[in-house]
């Protein structure tokens, strides 16, 4: 049964080449905006089968990507307080702050820890009174609802030893903020189905209301990704823009009515620095004035007063976040710059253009 389903799918992208050939009418360059999508479109090679002329390039979708330069420094600060155990998803572990990473931070002796789930953090909390457990909330709408769910409960268990240090981010306040700069051209974008399940396709109408640009929900298999890119060339030979869902068995037109009544009661929203992007307002949340208690921020306030602002680096994450560089482009790709010794977060993330494209595209 398994290889039945493998050769319908073979058959089904084979099909779904042909109908974007016929549709390919000029030169299109296609914007996948998620990380996710960046390493599947590496991995599966669909951009071998993609017609001449029709580009897919990466943007600023990789969460792990965008994290500023100075709330990593932070958050790494943070572990140099007495009593204080560092909780990370484990993709941040090697992503190089100013002087050092969580990995390296580990080897130095403090106490770093690698969680699935924001309640993990929660958990070690509870099972360890005599620590401090800073989680560091990380990500777009897809995770911000669990780290909200993480401080509900810490809340109703009473815990005083657990705390959030938030650099979460908002996908909609990027994308207009990247739109509106001019400096990266895009015919079109796919946009990530796992967050519009969160806040719904109309999150994004104002791609083509302001922008005049063809959007496509997708998942994250090769056919999912591939009838997205079709959707959208084929609004392009149409001479129409909408937001198209490919992605129904997943996604719906309005917004995750749980998830937003959590995201309400725990986060405000709030301004945000983007690597790649600098400040871009209303993109990022705080915590809310009653879990105040649970904002690493405001309960070790000495540590942002003494962080410094990081110094230029060579990296040039910034520019393939924003789409204006390939990573094979980079000068230091695949040689002062690699999974072994990564110079920034896109070579070493599970979602990063240049990771993917190390990987699979050399």
């Amino acid at each position: 049964m398994k290889f039945i389903d493998e050769f319908r799918d073979q058959a089904l992208v084979q099909n779904l080449a042909r109908r974007l050939k016929a549709l390919a009418k000029g030169p299109a360059t296609v914007m996948e905006v998620c990380g996710t999508h960046t390493m599947a479109a590496a991995r599966f090679g669909l951009k071998s089968l993609l017609p001449p002329g029709v580009t897919l390039i990466s943007g600023p979708g990789c969460p792990v990507c965008v994290t500023d330069q100075s709330d990593l420094d932070a958050f790494l600060a943070l572990g140099t307080e007495p009593g204080v155990v560092l909780v990370s998803f484990g993709d941040m572990l090697r992503v190089p702050g100013t002087h050092t990473s969580l990995e390296g931070l580990r080897a130095q002796g403090a106490e770093v820890r690698v969680v699935y789930s924001p309640l993990d953090a929660v958990e070690l909390a509870r099972a360890t009174p005599e620590k401090h457990l800073v989680f560091f909330g990380v990500g777009f709408e897809t995770t911000m609802p669990a780290t909200a769910l993480a401080i509900q409960t810490a809340a109703a268990l009473g815990l005083d030893n657990f705390s959030v240090c938030c650099v979460h981010k908002t996908m909609p306040a990027a994308l207009k903020a990247l739109l509106s700069s001019g400096e990266v051209r895009v015919s079109g974008l796919l946009c990530p189905g796992h967050v519009t399940t969160i806040i719904g396709t109309r999150a994004f109408d104002f791609i083509p209301a302001e922008f005049g640009l063809p959007c496509a929900v997708t998942g994250f298999e090769p056919v999912d990704m591939l009838l997205g890119i079709e959707s959208i060339l084929r609004q392009m030979k149409e001479g129409k823009a909408t937001v198209d869902n490919v992605y129904t068995r997943a996604v719906s037109v309005p917004a995750n009515p749980q998830a937003r009544e959590l995201l309400a009661a725990v986060f405000a929203p709030d301004d945000a620095f983007w690597r790649g992007l600098g400040v871009i307002p209303g993109s990022g949340v705080r915590i809310r004035e009653s879990y105040a208690r649970f904002d690493a921020r405001a309960r070790f306030p000495q540590v942002w007063e003494r962080l410094t602002p990081p110094p230029p680096s060579p990296c040039r994450c910034g520019e393939v976040l924003r789409g204006v560089m390939r990573p094979m482009d980079c000068p230091l790709f695949a040689g002062k710059c690699s999974p072994a010794q990564p110079l920034g977060p896109c070579m070493v993330s599970t979602e990063g253009a240049c990771a993917a494209a190390y990987r699979y595209e050399r």
